[in-house]
């Protein structure tokens, strides 16, 4: 098994605070209510406690005038990261 082409993704909830809240002068509480959420879940997501749901990534395209595919992609290799190092991690102790 090949280890993944991108050598550390970045976290989800990292791209949304740094990319998105931070530039645009949004914070997590305006967010949620942009989305229809608790303010909760914005925090879980930027704190990398939460991962993003197709709901989710429905909902954070259309206030960012984004694709839900854009933030699914980013969970997805979050994931795969995520597992691959623990898999290695089993590997080195076996």
């Amino acid at each position: 098994m090949k280890k993944p082409r991108n050598p550390h993704p970045t976290m989800p909830g990292e791209m949304l605070s740094e990319e998105f809240l931070i530039p645009l002068g949004l914070t997590q509480t305006a967010l949620a209510e942009k989305l229809g959420c608790a303010p909760r879940s914005v925090n879980e997501i930027c704190n990398g406690k939460r991962a993003i749901s197709p709901l989710m990534a429905m909902r954070l395209a259309e206030v960012f005038d984004n694709t839900p595919e854009f933030w699914m992609n980013l969970q997805t290799a979050w994931d795969l990261w995520k597992e691959w190092e623990k898999h290695a991690r089993k590997k080195r102790t076996a």
